[in-house]
């Protein structure tokens, strides 16, 4: 962006000179250029910035960051001189306590989100509107409204995000040589869904079901049902902001579908103890027949699945359509990340940072991002990139690292790395025409429901995961120690627990439209 702005100023001048020209000026055209004198170099945008993780191993504990070449390219594309660091979301509270604060904070989530400790709220980030309207068009153009919304607080945007234009992430995955050998077609409804498991018992699959603990990545036939006890899984029935598990209607179904799969051995009998290590491993050895999964894990399920079982094949089909046609899994918040621009920084630094987060969506940084240093880690063939793909641990870090760096992009997928992955056009495909069009919607609250910390038996502890009260009613009824009939009054001891309050403000926070977050279509 900054080469092509450079470029536009140099044609404008050289425009003006010939328009001189032309209005009978005696010196000649070659005279005028020399004597003009040279467009000085505009300076480096100086600021300190940090980008979060939540790891704190990897490339960057390894290196100098801000003498690594990755920033130095970075520095040398945006013409800014960058004083780097990373920080892990679990310590930005003290980042914040010790009011060490750089000039642009980055974090996971929404502006309101825990990790940003209110500092938002508290006034220490300046509001963008104005900002971005005069210095960011590409941005102005890409990102959807509801990403704005989650980086916005009182009406305001605070953040640069980076965004989903598909909030629907998670895929179901077969064994397709598997439902070959069945003779099945791929099943589109629960009661084929569970045919099909019961064909894969009888040829002997171990799992026909991936099953695990708390359900997580095991939640097919909650979301069939569209019943996932989750944090943005709240709906609106008769004036209240309710979980959708108070639906007892397809919340019996549901527990009775997992029911008969544990008691007809199409998941394993310890699912409730399968430790997200353990799951893995046996999809890995090709143990399973059909799981859920993030679907960019295609991939890994491709290349180590074949190698434990010769002529394995792995594929993507549509999740299982409850009664109402309801398909699919969690939508994920809009936004994945966001930067904030401190309140102290200067009006137009401020205004060459929002420029410098523009450059993020340009093709030049996909480039830079994705394939990294044309020489070092890619070269040009026929016109096509050759890229070095990473062959150990600390090159994928590595490479990681460099995907860290890129802010204020479109995050669904990495659609130009897609070009040079054997997998690519399937995981685009799968996309564009299976997860499109699945996936639950529902509300959440940015900042999070005050009542969720003070009854945190009865709270959503992430956006996948069920309250304790709920879970562990769940796990006993499929178990068969409590009976599914007996829901109601497990919706009653949650509105005693602590429910009671969680509605109550949900409810207020919707009707005041005070921080709510719509995931997917409302």
């Amino acid at each position: 962006m900054k080469k092509v702005a450079v470029v536009a100023l140099a044609a404008a001048l050289s425009a003006g000179t010939m328009a001189g020209c032309s209005k009978g000026t005696t010196e000649p055209q070659q005279t005028a250029a020399a004597t003009a004198a040279p467009e000085a170099k505009k300076q480096p945008t100086k600021f300190s910035i940090s980008y979060p993780t939540t790891a704190n191993t990897g490339y960057h504990t390894r290196v100098d960051i801000n003498n690594d070449k990755w920033v130095k390219k970075l520095e040398e594309l945006t013409n800014t001189d960058l004083t780097l660091k990373i920080t892990e979301v679990s310590k930005m509270g003290l980042m914040f306590a010790s009011n060490d604060v750089p000039d642009v904070v980055g974090s996971l989530g929404t502006a309101t989100d825990k990790a940003m400790s209110g500092s938002v709220e508290a006034g220490m980030f300046m509001p963008l509107d104005d900002l971005l309207k005069q210095n960011a068009p590409n941005l102005m153009k890409m990102v959807p409204k509801e990403a704005w919304e989650a980086v916005s607080y009182n009406g305001k945007i605070y953040g640069i995000p980076n965004w989903l234009n598909n909030p629907s992430r998670r895929a179901t995955f077969i064994r397709t040589d598997l439902l070959e050998k069945a003779g099945l077609p791929a099943p589109k409804t629960v009661d084929e869904f569970l045919n099909v498991l019961r064909k894969f018992k009888e040829m002997g699959v171990k799992y026909p079901y991936g099953g695990r603990e708390t359900l997580k990545y095991a939640d097919t036939i909650l979301g069939a049902f569209d019943v996932l006890p989750y944090k943005e899984q709240f709906e609106l029935v008769n004036g209240q902001v309710v979980p959708k598990f108070f639906d007892v209607d397809n919340m019996t179904k549901a527990l009775s579908v997992y029911k008969t799969m544990y008691d007809e051995g199409l998941m394993a009998k310890e699912f409730a103890t399968t430790s997200s290590t353990d799951w893995l491993k046996n999809i890995r050895a090709g143990e399973v027949g059909i799981w859920s999964s993030n679907l960019v894990s295609l991939n890994d399920f491709r290349t180590n699945i074949p190698n434990a079982v010769k002529g394995a094949k792995v594929g993507v089909i549509a999740s299982p359509k409850g009664p109402d046609g309801k398909s699919g899994y969690l939508m994920y918040l809009p936004v994945t990340s966001a930067h904030y621009i401190n309140k102290n920084v200067k009006p137009e630094t401020a205004a060459e940072i929002v420029k410098y987060f523009d450059w993020m969506s340009s093709d030049e940084a996909y480039k830079f991002f994705t394939f990294g240093i044309e020489g070092d880690t890619y070269t040009v063939v026929d016109g096509k990139i050759k890229y070095k793909e990473p062959t150990n641990k600390e090159e994928q870090e590595e490479q990681d690292h460099r995907g860290t760096l890129h802010s204020a992009h479109e995050s669904t997928v990495n659609r130009l790395k897609m070009e040079t992955d054997p997998n690519g056009p399937y995981i685009l495909d799968a996309f564009d025409n299976i997860l499109a069009h699945e996936g639950l919607s529902g509300i959440g609250f940015a900042p999070d429901l005050e009542a969720n910390s003070k009854y945190p038996d009865a709270a959503s502890p992430g956006s996948d995961a069920a309250p304790k009260i709920i879970m562990d009613h769940m796990i006993k009824m499929i178990y068969g120690k409590e009976p599914i009939s007996d829901w109601p009054k497990v919706i009653e001891e949650y509105k005693t627990k602590g429910g009671n309050e969680i509605i109550k403000e949900a409810t207020d926070r919707y009707q005041n439209k005070k921080g709510v977050l719509f995931l997917g279509k409302k």
